[in-house]
Parts: C-alpha cells; structure tokens; sequence
C-alpha cells in the first residue's frame, strides 16, 4: 500500500480513504473485486460505464500527484482540517472532474486548483481502459509547538469578519417553480470553482450546473482582500419538452 506522503511543504499531507465518510460520500467506496466479480458472471457492462473505484486502489495508479500550497491566509488565521474531494478520471487518466465534499473554503480551493491537474494510469477491466470516480482527502495541518498557541475558535474568529460573497448578475430566465439548491464554492475572482448540489431533482442537475456557470459573483471579502468562500443559492430550472 502507498503510504501516505508529505508534500515540499510538510503542512499538507494526503491519506487515503479507506471508507466513505458522512452522507456526501456514501456510495463511493467501491472494492476492485466487486467490478471483477462483475466480470467473472459475464456483465461486461461496467467496463462501459463509470465506476466507483476505492481510494487506496486509486492512489497506487498515480502518476502526477503535486500537491496543494497551503494558503498564506489559511495560516495567517490558523485554519486547518481536512479536505476531500471526489474526484472522476477518464480512460486517459486525466482528471476531468473534481468536487468538494468536505472542506474549509480557503483550504478547498487550494486543494481543487493542485488535483484538477493529477494525472492516473488509465484503470483496465481487461484490456479497456475505464473511466472512474474515486475519493481524495488531504489534512492541512499547522505545526506548533504547543497546542495552546493555537486559537480555540480560529475558523469561528475567520467567520465573523469575512464579508460574504454575493450573486451580481444572472441570466434573465423566465419563471419558474421547480429550484435546485446549491453550495457554490466563489472564488476570490468572483467565479463559481465549483458546485455542490444540496436538493433537488437529479434529473436537473446539469442543467443547474449551466445555469450557474453563466451568474456574476462578488467575492467574499476579508478586509480588503477578496477570499474564496461557500455560498448556497437556488437554482431555478425547467422542465423539458416531452
């Protein structure tokens, strides 16, 4: 097993995930043997779809794995913790796609910004390479000497003075009773670096995500700085023609 590693900066550290964690991860941790099992009975059809693939599994396809800066902000207001973010990897090994499930906003736009641009070994099921989801946590961690020298409610403290970001501008749709809500995660340059679907209907997901990416944000801001930090709106959406 790959074991867990320290970066140039030894703030920031990567463990695998050996099972799914809370209810945004449920589901994810899929074991190798269940998709060789699946070919053994003659479905040959997971080899045609994206699969759940368990994070240890993954992490010993890695081939480029940088990990994320530590944000000077993030130290200078002592937040730390862990961020994880479910990643999906196409037959070619890239990273195509990455979400938070879990993280600080300061912490989790550093960690989205170094695993967009991993790159796996492609995963086989006999000779064909499939696409995949898998699970990435990383642990931002503060050294200290003693813990005392560290603020008890540091993200509580961060909290109460960050101004937060707000919608400026979005499409003129026409009305509409049906809503997905959403955790945006809004860059310090007012863009959506990513989406988090809270509720809804699944089937309107994509059209969501469209959506979302056409609005205008205003950062948040800490001072006169422009911070990344989570923002929850609603979404409307339509229907299609049947």
């Amino acid at each position: 097993m790959r074991s867990p590693w320290s970066s140039s900066n030894p703030m920031v550290r990567r463990w695998p995930v050996s099972r799914p964690a809370g209810r945004a991860a449920s589901g994810v941790a899929v074991c190798a043997w269940c998709v060789l099992a699946a070919l053994a009975a003659g479905d040959l059809r997971a080899a045609n779809h994206p699969i759940d693939l368990d994070a240890r599994v993954a992490s010993k396809l890695l081939k480029k794995d940088d990990p994320p800066d530590y944000p000077p902000l993030a130290k200078l207001n002592y937040i730390q913790g862990t961020v994880r973010v479910r990643v999906f990897v196409g037959p070619n090994g890239k990273v195509s796609e990455a979400h938070v499930v879990l993280g600080h906003p300061f912490l989790a736009a550093s960690a989205l910004q170094a695993v967009r641009k991993w790159v796996y070994q492609p995963y086989r099921i006999g000779k064909q390479a499939v696409e995949f989801w898998t699970l990435v946590e990383f642990r931002f961690v503060l050294h200290s000497k003693t813990p005392a020298q560290l603020p008890p409610s540091a993200e509580r403290d961060l909290q109460a003075r960050v101004t937060p970001p707000a919608v400026l501008q979005r499409p003129a749709d026409p009305p509409s009773d049906d809503h997905i809500r959403m955790r945006v995660l809004v860059g310090a340059e007012g863009r959506a670096l990513d989406k988090e679907i809270l509720s809804g209907d699944v089937n309107q997901v994509r059209e969501a995500e469209e959506e979302v990416s056409h609005w205008k944000f205003r950062p948040a801001r800490w001072g006169a700085l422009a911070v990344p930090w989570y923002l929850v709106v609603d979404v409307p959406v339509h229907h299609s023609p049947l």
